[in-house]
């Protein structure tokens, strides 16, 4: 794979100025203020998973506009007392898929809760969460302009207040012990993770995102060789009027501008050779973070990142924050 961004120097200067909506606060205020009924303990429908040192549920949580978001809850069998928690957002197209797969943080000691992304689920792994929002004429096939027009509208706004309100849901669950809750995801989940720990008003104890999507919109669009961020280019290649609409509505969603609100600690994963997620935009966003963090570069990988190599370092850094 080769280099398609900025060398490795390069992004560890490069930091954006990134426009930010002088409502911006105001308006993740009133989205999540008005997002619908207020969260309150899921029931747990137990689903035969053919496993013996692992329990499964199903639960189902009041999303944005009070729409039903599915996701599963991975407990390790017979445990006893509140655990650490790991919520988990899903990559571009996928959805929490079937009761048997993702068990590593079960496996780990920890409450693994996976969130399904709305309409999504056609990718690599089932999902069950629709959207009702309609999709407006003109969008490209895909997510990332459903509603591009106006931030109210966008598709990021209602997956953002699903995230926001699924931690919510965690801390609820007596499963789950509220103060030593993470967040993760890769690619488009490792956004969601960044725009999760910005706008949640509860304690988090660390967010781990891996090759994060969604960060640093205006380069991505103009740098990424594939898809998703292809989308948004291919659209503003037919309605050329639109540039400064696109980016004025994208600003609100931008992971990399959300980052800089993150109180958590937190564990980046960046890979140098990503075509879908350009490096410079992942490292726009870790350098926003304005805490505690730490970051592993992986030089000669694409969009699979550090994988299971990463994945071991991140139950080590769970280990010494959440138990």
């Amino acid at each position: 794979m080769p280099l398609t961004d900025l060398t490795l120097d390069e992004c560890l200067a490069y930091r954006p100025q990134l426009p930010e909506p002088a409502d911006l606060d105001d308006f993740w205020q009133r989205t999540l203020t008005g997002a619908g009924p207020a969260v309150e303990r899921p029931a747990l429908t137990p689903l035969p998973n053919g496993l013996t040192l692992v329990d499964t549920y199903a639960l189902t949580v009041p999303g944005f506009g009070g729409h039903p978001v599915h996701g599963r809850l991975h407990l390790p069998a017979g445990a006893d007392g509140p655990l650490g928690c790991v919520v988990e957002y899903l990559g571009y197209g996928r959805g929490a898929g079937l009761p048997h797969e993702n068990l590593t943080y079960a496996c780990a000691g920890y409450a693994h809760l996976v969130m399904d992304t709305r309409g999504q689920g056609w990718s690599a792994a089932p999902g069950r969460t629709h959207d009702p929002a309609a999709q407006p004429a003109g969008a490209v096939p895909g997510f990332l302009t459903r509603g591009i027009e106006h931030p109210d509208d966008y598709y990021y706004r209602r997956v953002y207040t699903d995230a926001v309100r699924f931690l919510a849901a965690a801390r609820t669950l007596p499963q789950v012990d509220p103060a030593r809750i993470a967040v993760t995801g890769t690619s488009q989940g490792g956004g969601i993770s960044l725009a999760a720990a910005a706008l949640t008003d509860g304690p988090l104890a660390g967010v781990l995102p891996d090759v994060p999507f969604l960060c640093d919109f205006p380069r991505g669009v103009r740098t990424a060789p594939r898809p998703p961020y292809t989308e948004i280019a291919e659209y503003l290649s037919l309605h050329r009027d639109r540039t400064t609409r696109t980016f004025a509505t994208l600003a609100y969603f931008d992971a990399a501008l959300l980052a800089t609100r993150i109180q958590a600690p937190a564990l980046f994963s960046i890979a140098m050779m990503d075509p879908i997620c350009p490096p410079s935009g992942c490292f726009a966003a870790y350098h926003a973070h304005p805490g505690e963090k730490a970051l592993r570069v992986y030089e000669f990988n694409g969009h699979e990142g550090g994988g299971e190599v990463h994945l071991a370092a991140k139950l080590a850094w769970l280990r010494e924050r959440i138990g």
